[in-house]
Order: C-alpha cells, then sequence, then structure tokens
C-alpha cells in the first residue's frame, strides 16, 4: 500500500516541476493574466506596493511591512526567493502562510492552470513564479488585507507581479544583473524595471545613475507623473559615533532612527520606505512613530543577519558584494572564513574582486540548484589573484559547512554568501541538526 504524500510537499513537488523559477521563467503577462482573470482577479480591489530594482527592494518591502503594521494595517507582503519554505515568500500580517492553506490555493491555482491549457487558453501551464503569485494574491483577498506589497520577482515590464496592477511604485538603485533578460546598458535596465510605472501611480525612486534616472523620470514625465525622490529626504546622524539618524522630508521630521536591518546601505532603502509610508498617508493613519517604529523593527532573513558565529548575506551581484565589503570593513574584526557559491550568470569577476581578499579562509562550494557554478568553475577566479590563500573546494554545502567548522578558530566568524540559494541551504542544514 503506498502512503499518500502530504498535500503540502505534493503542491510543493508540483511546483518544483515547472522548472527552477530563473532558468524555465517566461517572461510575459499573458499566461498570469489569464489565469487571475479566471481565478476572478483576486485582491484586484485592494490598494498595493510593487517595489522593483536590483538590490534593495526585498529590504525596502521589510521596511515598509514593518512600518504599515505597527500603524495597524492588515497587510498581505509577497516575497522572493525564500530561504527554506515557500511559505515565507507569502505573509499575512507578518506571519507566514500555514503550510495546509498554501496547499489548498495551490490545488485551486494548478487546477484552474491545467483547464486554461485544456481548454485551447494557454498554451502550457503558468511557470513556478506565475503560479506562486496567483497563490499570494489568493491568499491575500481570502484574509481581507487592507494593503499588498509586491517585491518584483525579476524585472519589471514583463514580471508576474506587475499584472497586479499596484497602485503605487517604487523602484530601487538599479545596476547590471540578469542582463541576458533584462538588457546589457543600465538604460534598458531601467526601462524594464520602470515599467511598473503606469498612468496614475505615485512613485518613489532611489538614488540611481544617471542613465537610469534619466530613463525613469521620463517614463514619469511620459506618464504626467510627478515623482518623489530620495534626495528629498535629508539624513543627519544623532551623534558621530552612533548609528542613530534623523530623517528628515518635506512632510514631517523623524528623529532618533534605529535601522532594524544592518549596513550603510540600508540608509537609502529606509528612506524609500519613508517616502512609500507617507505616500500611504492618504489611505491609512501612519504617525511617525509608527514609521520610526517599524524602521527599527524591521527584519529581514539572510541579508547581514548573524546567528551565533554564523554572518549570512546573499550577496548575488556586484553591488551587494560591495555592500557586504563595506559592513566587514566597519564591523568586523575577528578571522573569516567565507563559504562561497553562485550561479552561472553572476560576475564572478567582481565580486571575487570584492569580496574574496576579505577571507583568511575561502570555500567554495555548490547550491543543489542547476544555475550554480561548480567549486572547480569559481576556483578559476581564485587563481587570478594571487594574494588569496588558504582556498578549499567543497561539495556538497553539508560538507563545507562542516569543513568551516574545523577550520575556524573560536573567536572567528563564518561568512555565508554569494548566493541565497545557499545562504537558505546552510540555514536549513543548521535547522535540522
Amino acid at each position: 500500500m503506498v502512503a499518500k504524500s502530504h498535500p503540502f510537499q505534493e503542491s510543493l513537488d508540483y511546483l518544483l516541476s515547472l522548472g527552477n523559477e530563473v532558468a524555465a521563467m517566461k517572461l510575459g503577462l499573458d499566461d498570469i493574466s489569464k489565469l487571475l482573470s479566471e481565478l476572478g482577479k483576486p485582491a484586484v480591489a485592494t490598494l498595493k506596493v510593487q517595489v522593483a530594482g536590483t538590490n534593495g527592494k526585498g529590504s525596502v518591502c521589510a521596511f515598509l511591512n514593518s512600518i504599515c503594521l505597527k500603524a495597524g494595517i492588515k497587510t498581505g507582503l509577497y516575497t522572493s526567493p525564500h530561504l527554506i519554505s515557500i511559505t515565507e515568500r507569502i505573509k499575512i500580517n507578518g506571519v507566514d502562510i500555514e503550510e495546509n492553506e498554501f496547499a489548498a490555493i495551490a490545488r485551486v491555482v494548478r487546477d484552474t492552470a491545467e483547464s486554461l491549457v485544456e481548454k485551447g487558453d494557454l498554451g502550457s501551464v503558468p511557470t513556478f513564479f506565475e503560479q506562486a503569485t496567483a497563490i499570494a494574491l489568493i491568499a491575500f483577498a481570502r484574509h481581507g488585507v487592507e494593503l499588498i506589497i509586491l517585491e518584483t520577482g525579476l524585472g519589471g515590464r514583463l514580471d508576474a507581479t506587475t499584472a497586479a496592477n499596484a497602485e503605487i511604485a517604487a523602484i530601487t538603485r538599479i545596476d547590471y544583473d540578469h542582463q541576458e533578460y533584462l538588457g546589457e546598458t543600465l538604460r534598458e535596465i531601467a526601462a524594464e524595471k520602470a515599467s511598473i510605472i503606469h498612468e496614475g501611480s505615485k512613485v518613489v525612486i532611489g538614488d540611481q545613475p544617471p542613465e537610469a534616472m534619466g530613463v525613469i523620470i521620463a517614463r514619469c514625465a511620459n506618464l504626467g507623473i510627478r515623482p518623489r525622490l530620495v534626495d528629498e529626504v535629508r539624513t543627519e546622524l544623532c551623534r558621530d559615533d552612533s548609528l542613530n539618524f534623523v530623517f528628515e522630508t518635506l512632510k514631517a521630521r523623524y528623529e532618533n532612527i534605529e535601522l532594524g536591518l544592518a549596513g550603510k546601505h540600508q540608509i537609502e532603502n529606509a528612506k524609500i520606505a519613508v517616502l512609500l509610508a507617507e505616500a500611504l498617508q492618504a489611505d491609512f493613519d501612519i504617525s511617525p512613530t509608527d514609521i520610526i517604529d517599524g524602521l527599527r523593527q524591521a527584519s529581514h532573513p539572510g541579508r547581514l543577519e548573524f546567528r551565533d558565529k554564523f554572518l549570512f548575506d546573499g550577496a548575488h551581484n556586484l553591488a551587494g558584494a560591495r555592500a557586504l565589503r563595506a559592513y566587514i570593513d566597519e564591523f568586523i574584526d575577528r578571522p573569516i572564513t567565507m563559504i562561497f557559491g553562485a550561479m552561472k550568470d553572476k560576475d564572478i569577476a567582481g565580486i571575487a574582486t570584492a569580496l574574496f581578499t576579505k577571507a583568511d579562509k575561502l570555500i567554495l562550494t555548490q547550491p543543489e540548484n542547476p544555475r550554480a557554478l561548480l567549486p572547480t568553475e569559481l576556483e578559476a577566479f581564485v587563481k587570478e589573484r594571487s594574494e588569496i590563500e588558504n582556498v578549499f573546494t567543497s561539495r556538497p554545502v553539508k560538507s563545507a559547512l562542516q569543513l568551516a567548522r574545523e577550520v575556524t578558530p573560536d573567536n572567528g566568524v563564518i561568512v555565508v554568501t554569494g548566493s541565497l540559494y545557499l545562504v537558505g541551504e546552510v540555514k536549513r542544514i543548521l535547522q535540522n541538526e
């Protein structure tokens, strides 16, 4: 007698069978729009914020969600990727969706998708990310959330989250990443991300390279939109030796701000969240105290996150690697063992230059992902830099983790970086010990 599989595991296995969410993705809104229409356009009347950008979009979402929870707003937060469980992607009032509910909604989405294929309305079933997005929107509708916060998966113009037609848009800093999908220049990448802005949008724009800023401002001008820029937010240190800030916008002054997310690069992300919160004040009662407390209590696992002697940071592109390097330079004066793994489409040469020389011991490994580079492929970037010593290759990740524990002194720190998939895998191993 064959035992029945658990509904949640069955739903997860099905989604994973659709292929890697990046490698097997289909950029475009036709399929997700047809799917959402067939599902009754879930949460269509709910106010939405969509955040796009290369770096910082997840942090902006985390800051904003924390602010809104402090204000008593019932929120739905959709982010990607997850670290340990797919349920992390869908939060209702700050709490991950329950496995049974996820499985039940996933079944509805799957059946609807397969029905559309059978009728000839779709050529193939929607992708992993498209179906996950639909699951999130249905969950938010069922729970009657008042505000939905959407982190764009990749790009913007053709990303599944854009089908939700959010009324408020934010663009975080744009840099080079996923060029094979978004374009080879910052202007092309910016155009893809700026496409989440539509007629009637309220818009917040983070600091940008000039060529990217020009594209975004032109998009707003063509639509008759006057965006708010982080340059409007004046910043002061409360004391020269502190990490307490004062933010002053055109609307208010926020004093004694402490950020719940580590790293100086989070100052800009916090400013974007503040401007988004001010935009939401037209619909919700959000006080300065809510904003200050929300920034302080925000959390974003896997991004400059300390756990015992581990530092997790999914620095998966050059900008992220530089931010991690700046944090290490300022705050870590202990021996560093670095466990590093990355995907094939990344700027490994640039990341290696930014990070590898900070490691007293460097362990190259391979996460369980079809897009991951082999440790021997990563080793080629080390050989170009004669100043890097004590390099090891180890796979699977569990073996790399064991090696890191063996070679790290008692006063050392183990930095896990290069990919959020690697961070998630190490966290799962630690959780199961």
